[in-house]
């Protein structure tokens, strides 16, 4: 495509979507309201309506997008489709998903602890727990509302600051640990190239299921999307959806009879890229209700995955950084109960 052209000739979508929406409601960034109505070309035939909704709509998660085409918001053709369907050259996709509310409310209430904090960014503790960012389900009670709470001038800081604030990496939101935070533009591109460039390095600490045969090494296996968008899995020759490089390094840093604590550096920035690792070497993360195995013991003193982000290492502006941050107590509960751990 150029200049907004498709080889086909026909107008490219995605310079059409910014036209239809270049001034936005309210004037902020693209969000519908209205029925908009979109003829698919030669460059967009053979796609899933979902994916292809969610990579125009980047306003919009894939989950947002998911729900409001199960609630008749999409059609094509004028009528109503799975989020799966395959779009074809000619098709008339009628948009109306609700306008979506722009901005975050801040929030007093959630609560995390500064472990750092200069002109240019904060290093904060996680709780499990809190989810990063809002979503349908969850719109107040997030990490990024307190975040608006202590620090507003986060509020404009990012490429989505509108649904991201200040956030150049996530973690799930049953992960506890460290994270870091931008406080202005500039901070953000350098972390967020940083991070893209894999130099910035995480440490986590996890308990898993039973002893490792290997006590140290590398898991070099791609991961992609499930079928059905849900989770994560490795990756083979009969993959479907986009496959992505993933490593992460590993250390046995004790075991017992039942369970080991490892180390895990990670090298890639997958999603859930440590818990299916783990799992696909037959020990899945204790509490992983997502991962586990057919054959996982469940611990029912264990309400989420035991996996904490507990160092990042980096250097900004000539300034080398290296923070740390305890064990919470979830944790350190089940691992004061296991023997020889």
């Amino acid at each position: 495509m150029k200049n907004g052209i498709c080889p086909d000739g026909g107008i490219g979508i995605r310079a059409s979507l910014r036209n239809w929406f270049s001034q936005g409601i309210g004037g902020s960034s693209p969000l519908l309201g209205t029925m908009k109505k979109i003829i698919i070309t030669k460059n967009n035939s053979g796609e899933r309506t979902d994916r292809f909704l969610v990579r125009e709509f980047f306003s919009y998660t894939r989950g947002e997008i998911i729900r409001n085409i199960k609630s008749g918001n999409v059609l094509v053709n004028g009528k109503e489709i799975k989020p799966s369907h395959t779009l074809k050259e000619g098709d008339v996709v009628e948009i109306n998903i609700p306008e979506k509310t722009a901005g975050i409310i801040a929030n007093k209430n959630v609560k995390f602890k500064i472990i750092f904090e200069n002109a240019n960014f904060v290093v904060i503790d996680k709780p499990a727990g809190v989810q990063v960012h809002p979503s349908e389900k969850n719109e107040t009670a997030t990490l990024v509302s307190g975040l608006l709470y202590k620090f507003p001038e986060i509020g404009t800081v990012g490429d989505e600051p509108q649904n991201r604030p200040g956030i150049v990496h996530r973690l799930d939101k049953d992960t506890s640990g460290i994270m870091l935070v931008a406080r202005n533009q500039k901070t953000f591109q350098k972390l967020k190239e940083k991070f893209a460039n894999h130099e910035i390095q995480k440490t986590y600490w996890a308990l898993t299921h039973g002893k490792l045969e290997s006590k140290k090494g590398i898991i070099d296996k791609s991961l992609a999307r499930a079928i059905n968008y849900k989770k994560q899995t490795i990756a083979n020759a009969k993959t479907q959806t986009k496959v992505r490089e993933a490593l992460t390094e590993y250390e046995v840093l004790k075991e017992g009879e039942e369970y080991s604590l490892i180390e895990l550096k990670p090298k890639t920035g997958r999603t859930h890229q440590i818990r299916i690792h783990m799992s696909s070497l037959g020990h899945p993360i204790v509490g992983d209700e997502k991962y586990k195995l057919r054959n996982t013991k469940t611990e029912e003193s264990v309400v989420r995955h035991l996996l904490h982000a507990k160092k990042i290492k980096f250097d900004l502006d000539g300034q080398n950084f290296e923070f740390e941050v305890g064990l919470p107590e979830d944790f350190l509960r089940f691992l004061e109960k296991q023997e020889n751990i």
